[in-house]
């Protein structure tokens, strides 16, 4: 697995995704469970691939030189 996430987009999705955990403590009752939802870009920051961009031939790692 190469890595095919870059630097910005790792920043942006572990904002995005630290954002989504803080649902666990902000909302309601079982509406909370939709915060869990941070742990999948906080997993693709944790390990800098996305199967979702591996999916399509997506990348926005730096260019590999050939």
């Amino acid at each position: 697995m190469a890595s095919n996430i870059g630097n910005l987009d790792r920043i942006l999705r572990l904002i995005g995704g630290l954002a989504l955990l803080s649902l666990l403590f902000v909302l309601p009752d079982n509406a909370r469970w939709w915060g869990l939802a941070g742990l999948v870009p906080l997993a693709t920051v944790a390990t800098s691939w996305c199967p979702g961009y591996a999916l399509f031939g997506l990348s926005t790692g730096p260019k590999k030189k050939s």
